[in-house]
């Protein structure tokens, strides 16, 4: 039948004239354009000539309802039906999966099996599709036996299915399984494969797969590229993933996407920057999850100007709702970390208030700011909306409460899940650390089912703070003890609780066991905490030699813990020292000059404090003010 405007074919002079092979048709046709109203008058024709009965036309009409988004008009017609077969069934599982009703997906598979219609290759990787979003590993389990019951385990699509499934599930270890007794293999079988290694964690294991594929004869494609990349992204490897975009003929968004946010990741911020601004210059628009990556460097790199014009870029090419929910909250934090409090609450207005990212994200923006009452006041007001808290929320909000409010956060936290969750123990540690009760704090760390590397170093830092160095040295010795390799933040705690606590002996004999026995690079943070250590004891030459014994040049950490403890025991001549050092790292720091002219007055030179004070006026230095945060309209 000639392809004519749907309108004419279906004027009634000529609907007379069809049979039903050809009713059959316009229902395709229907389906395919998605022409409900002409539908609807197909369907009227039917019922006028009698098919209305005839089982395969009203399974073709419960298909072109579906496929027409009418859901309420195919059930009606499926509840009339003595015996619907699968493809009748097939019809509703393809209406679920385009509109991601897993779930009914799963409730109407297991009503089709008690109905006594057996699944064929058509259904079987929808619900397999269902079963992976909904990460329902039982229901999956059940599947994969049907599908073995049903005589479908050889078909490709099929294995297919349950390969991502599996993946999905967390269970590679059955993907990988189903992946070798496949006798039949496309591209989509070795992407979902490398696929579910990378999001598995297993990513040596998904570069080695690609060299595999190409011995079996297949060339990748930019998917699997994408997924290889995205492998050496989460090793920390972005200049092998760059290598292999070079060679990507037509990179998709995604491609561009993946460089962005694995360079952002490992701190490379500005190639981060670089490659958004290559992909523009390339003609690729920008997707919500680019903008979103690239907001992050800009916020690490303090590029306002950067971050205001990806903004406006963002508005234009996205649409508000999207943006703002993938991007939101990393230019929220941006607008914050400048102090454009204003301009934060305006984007947190614009985002999706029941998502708890936006809120951790607001958390996090005034906490940065020092905004610790203005952060309880929206977590607040997040509870009284009835928004759930995740484990973000609580390691964030934690730390800025004070003992009242971090003890009622404690309260649901023990009655909740929460109270297994790492993060959240160890911001329990943190709060009790800081607001004074130390006791508390080591109750939680005892009482922790799991610790990881950062719950001992908080708790090793929260000792420190409270000078009880001989409990940071005792529970050091435990940490190794246990297993954990101590990091760069453990020994600075470390040291910093010996520094405190007048543990000289200790702390000296912790910095050299640091390289004797951990093998552990000293960095410069250490070095910072012996000097802060031999000078607060009064043993300010020790210091002074220590310094002139470092293997590379001291930077002004190292020479601001001299000048602190130079200030404090009124020793003129090393604080003159202490601020020329610092003067000569950062000669355009006015606060420098400040301190060094002080020093000459507070030991009487006046003449020396005036010639300081002419320097700075010389370089068109001026004294800092303080600020207020009314000045930035808070």
């Amino acid at each position: 039948m000639k392809w004519r405007p749907m309108a004419a074919i279906l004027h009634k002079t000529e609907l007379k004239l069809l049979s039903p092979s050809k009713l059959n048709h316009l229902l395709q046709l229907c389906s395919k354009s998605k022409c409900l109203n002409q539908g609807k008058i197909v369907h009227q024709q039917i019922i006028v000539y009698g098919y209305n009965y005839n089982p395969f036309m009203i399974t073709k009409l419960v298909q072109m309802y579906t496929d027409c988004d009418d859901l309420v008009s195919a059930s009606n017609l499926f509840g009339r039906m003595p015996q619907p077969n699968v493809f009748a069934w097939t019809s509703f599982f393809k209406f679920y999966a385009r509109h991601r009703m897993h779930n009914k997906s799963v409730t109407t598979y297991n009503e089709m099996k008690r109905k006594g219609v057996l699944p064929d290759n058509y259904v079987f990787p929808k619900v397999l599709k269902a079963c992976a979003q909904l990460l329902n590993f039982k229901a999956g389990i059940l599947v994969h036996k049907d599908v073995i019951v049903c005589g479908y385990g050889c078909n490709l699509q099929v294995c297919n299915s349950l390969v991502d499934m599996y993946a999905k599930c967390m269970d590679v270890k059955s993907a990988r399984r189903v992946f070798d007794e496949m006798v039949e293999r496309d591209l989509w079988t070795w992407n979902s494969m490398i696929s579910g290694y990378v999001s598995n964690g297993l990513l040596d294991l998904a570069v080695e797969m690609l060299n595999s594929m190409r011995l079996d004869g297949f060339e990748p494609d930019v998917v699997t590229w994408n997924t290889v990349m995205d492998a050496y992204c989460r090793m920390g490897l972005c200049d092998e993933a760059w290598k292999i975009f070079e060679h990507i003929k037509e990179p998709s968004i995604i491609s561009w996407t993946i460089l962005i946010s694995g360079y952002s990741r490992i701190g490379k911020h500005e190639m981060s920057l670089r490659i958004f601004r290559d992909m523009l210059n390339y003609g690729a628009s920008a997707d919500s999850n680019s903008l979103s990556s690239v907001l992050v460097s800009c916020r690490h790199l303090g590029a306002l100007m950067c971050g205001k014009e990806i903004h406006s870029y963002g508005v234009k090419t996205e649409s508000g709702i999207g943006f703002y929910s993938s991007a939101g909250p990393a230019l929220l934090t941006i607008y914050a970390k400048h102090g454009r409090i204003q301009d934060a609450r305006n984007v947190f207005e614009l985002m999706d208030k029941s998502d708890v990212v936006s809120w951790n994200a607001m958390f996090v923006g005034l906490i940065d700011l020092g905004l610790r009452h203005l952060a309880l006041e929206y977590f607040r007001n997040m509870q009284r909306m009835g928004i759930k808290v995740d484990q973000t929320t609580l390691s964030v909000v934690l730390p800025a409460c004070d003992l009242k409010s971090g003890k009622e956060i404690h309260s649901f936290v023990t009655k909740s899940s929460f109270s297994l969750v790492v993060p959240v123990c160890n911001a329990l540690i943190h709060m009790y650390s800081i607001c004074g009760c130390i006791a508390s704090a080591s109750t939680v760390f005892s009482n922790m089912f799991a610790k990881d590397i950062v719950s001992w170093n908080t708790m090793i830092g929260g000792f420190a703070m409270h000078g009880l160095g001989h409990d940071a040295l005792k529970l050091l010795q435990e940490m190794n003890r246990s297993g954990f390799s101590p990091d760069s933040v453990t020994f600075t705690s470390a040291l910093a609780a010996c520094s405190h606590s007048g543990l000289i002996d200790e702390g000296l004999e912790l910095f050299n066991s640091m390289t004797r026995d951990s093998g552990f690079t000293i960095r410069t943070e250490h070095f910072s905490c012996v000097v802060d250590m031999l000078a607060r004891a009064g043993r300010l030459e020790e210091a002074v030699e220590f310094i002139r014994g470092l293997p590379g040049e001291p930077d002004k950490h190292i020479w601001g813990a001299l000048l602190t403890a130079s200030l404090a025991r009124q020793n003129v001549d090393l604080g003159k020292l202490a601020s020329e050092q610092l003067i000569t790292l950062e000669p355009e720091n006015a606060g420098h000059y400040v301190t060094l002219s002080n020093i000459y007055a507070g030991a009487g030179r006046w003449d020396d404090a005036e010639n300081v004070r002419k320097q700075m006026e010389s370089k068109g230095l001026v004294k800092p003010s303080g600020q207020s945060w009314i000045e930035n309209g808070i």
